[in-house]
């Protein structure tokens, strides 16, 4: 396959980016994405040119670190799939392709491909955990859990927080990450002891660190590698609203 490539092209946080082309021939269809820019950047470097810098760890769609809008979809045109996953038997021989970074105020680009999610991190910090002291590992079946409860627990904890929900939204929101830490703990009994105050915190800590207002447009969901469902962020919104009326904090 041959494939033209318009990347966007960054020096750093406060440069001016663009659009660069190049061709790219010889690619397997077997070759991942990431395979693609890889070969992509062999052959700049062996021209004197400096290669594209994109962000990647795991390459098995389990870290969400290869954070690229690709043809504007966030993670590519493959439902539930991340960019190391993302085949380029999904393109056809002469197609052009459009690589940009995820695009949020919270995400600001560092340098070509790779953006800060460190706003992410201050989310999860702010109360994505439970604080309680366990000691040892306790048994399994310590603490007796309706199976319904843990299936949603479990739906809800698929999240790999890559970010694409806060790409994908025209306001970037990062409700369906929050919605989906916040509705994982608050199905179990370990996490309600915290309840109203996680989902304050983490609230708080979206508007502080500029992530926008969710207006359900659904594209969150959409642009899930994992599929988390939207109806997590009603689960988050009915857990304020009890907060709030058990006295908790208002967010700033």
């Amino acid at each position: 396959m041959k494939l033209t490539l318009f990347v966007w092209r960054q020096d750093g946080p406060a440069a001016a980016g663009r659009l660069v082309r190049y061709e790219v021939p010889g690619v397997s269809p077997e070759m991942s994405f990431l395979e693609m820019l890889d070969v992509l950047n062999d052959t700049l470097v062996l021209g004197g040119e400096e290669p594209v810098a994109f962000d990647h760890d795991c390459r098995e769609g389990i870290c969400g670190a290869c954070s690229q809008v690709i043809n504007g979809q966030p993670h590519g045109p493959r439902r539930r799939t991340t960019v190391c996953q993302l085949h380029m038997r999904n393109f056809r021989d002469g197609d052009t392709i459009y690589i940009e970074p995820f695009r949020a105020r919270a995400f600001p680009v560092i340098r070509d491909l790779v953006v800060d999610r460190s706003a992410l991190d201050a989310l999860i910090r702010a109360g994505g955990y439970i604080s309680a002291h366990t000691g040892g590992v306790p048994d399994a079946n310590a603490v007796l859990i309706p199976r319904e409860d843990a299936e949603e627990a479990m739906d809800a904890a698929e999240c790999i927080g890559c970010g694409a929900c806060v790409a994908a939204c025209p306001n970037g929101a990062a409700m369906l990450v929050a919605a989906g830490k916040i509705a994982q703990l608050a199905a179990l009994p370990q996490g309600r002891v915290e309840a109203g105050r996680r989902v304050c915190a983490m609230t708080e800590e979206m508007l502080r660190q500029g992530f926008g207002h969710c207006s359900n447009h659904y594209e969150c969901e959409a642009a899930c590698p994992k599929g988390i469902k939207a109806r997590f962020i009603a689960k988050l919104n009915r857990e304020f609203v009890k907060a709030l009326a058990h006295g908790e904090r208002r967010p700033a």
